[in-house]
């Protein structure tokens, strides 16, 4: 990925020196103990007072053109990146380079502004904790719990006898349903509804009949809801997503799905009612996987996939139809793509 740079603007943190990114952060320094960073930036558009990144070794090119003043490299590349100026040395570029962007963050963003806005509508009966921020036209309801250092932001709404934890974020336009709750340091984009009512409706001659949806979402620790996803409330026991969950923009998750840890789901991906995805799964976008399934620990579904039975294994699964092993899809589809070729091929021994 090219990060978009990264700059300190005026009135905020005074640039930094490469020791003070190693006491934060670790890594071994080559090089630049004078060197001051105001920037973090790709390669491609790092300057002399910018610190850039090299994870992926396709780019290793860039090392020899880039302008940044220090680049952080695996061991591999230590002796290259000195060569050109300063470097950090560590064992995962791109693991380090999202640690200073949350240490680059927490110096140069604004801090919350502990209070509620004159406009909001906060219930007596709401519990807020110390340094909440409630923003322009927010709701508070009745019995909803607000944790520690928690910021919602404008226009959202807490409902009755929902609960946010400490230092969770929830940006502008969020809907919390009622009973529903989410954990410690979470962070949810502009646009997410979490508790709507799942899609349960029980056919009759005279058409559908609504199934009340009793049941509520809970949400764990550190999970990061992005724009626009919405999370449906069971319809009687509760739907689960649990701690370290990352879900990208789009994502719709039904009644009742339950969702391991650190699993990470991209844009546009739907699961249907009374699923059971495992911890550690990866789900690309658009994929598709229906009601009732089980899928175990360490499940990777590639871009677009249909999945359509429960599945037993770790590992990767790809089609949209009908999906399959990784590999096996992989063979299959190259087939595929000669399939006109041995038709014809076909043809001519036939006429032989």
């Amino acid at each position: 990925m090219s990060p978009t740079p990264v700059a300190l603007g005026s009135g905020q943190a005074a640039a930094v020196t490469l020791p003070e990114l190693i006491a934060a952060l670790g890594g071994d320094l080559l090089g630049g103990s004078e060197l001051r960073i105001t920037a973090i930036a790709p390669l491609d558009e790092a300057d002399a007072h910018s610190i850039s990144f090299l994870a992926n070794p396709r780019y290793q090119a860039q090392l020899g053109t880039t302008r940044a003043g220090c680049v952080i490299v695996a061991p591999a590349l230590a002796e290259m990146a000195a060569a050109r100026g300063a470097a950090i040395v560590t064992p995962d570029p791109y693991l380090y380079f999202a640690r200073l962007t949350q240490w680059w963050a927490a110096r140069t963003r604004p801090t919350a502004n502990a209070g509620v806005h004159p406009s909001a509508i906060v219930s007596p009966e709401a519990t807020l904790g110390q340094g909440v921020e409630i923003g322009p036209l927010a709701v508070v309801e009745a019995g909803a719990v607000i944790g520690d250092g928690a910021r919602i932001g404008a226009h959202c709404v807490v409902e009755r006898g929902a609960r946010v934890g400490a230092g969770t974020r929830l940006a502008p336009r969020v809907v919390l349903g009622q009973g529903c709750r989410i954990g410690v340091r979470g962070i949810v984009h502009s646009g997410v509804v979490i508790g709507a009512d799942g899609f349960g409706f029980a056919p009759s001659q005279n058409g559908y009949v609504k199934i009340e949806q009793l049941g509520a979402v809970r949400i764990g620790d550190d999970v990061e809801i992005g724009a626009n996803t919405c999370i449906d409330r069971g319809a009687l026991s509760d739907t689960v997503i649990e701690d370290g969950v990352k879900l990208d923009n789009l994502v719709q998750i039904a009644h009742n799905v339950h969702i391991g840890r650190n699993t990470a789901m991209a844009g546009c991906a739907a699961v249907a009612g009374s699923t059971r995805i495992g911890a550690n799964c990866t789900i690309g976008g658009a994929a598709n996987i229906i009601g009732h399934l089980t899928l175990v620990d360490g499940v990777h579904i590639s871009a677009a996939t249909t999945v359509t039975r429960s599945i037993s294994a770790p590992g990767v699964y790809s089609g949209p139809h009908p999906f399959e092993e990784n590999s096996s899809w992989q063979k299959n589809a190259a087939t595929l793509r000669q399939l006109h070729t041995l038709r014809e091929r076909v043809r001519a021994l036939e006429k032989k």
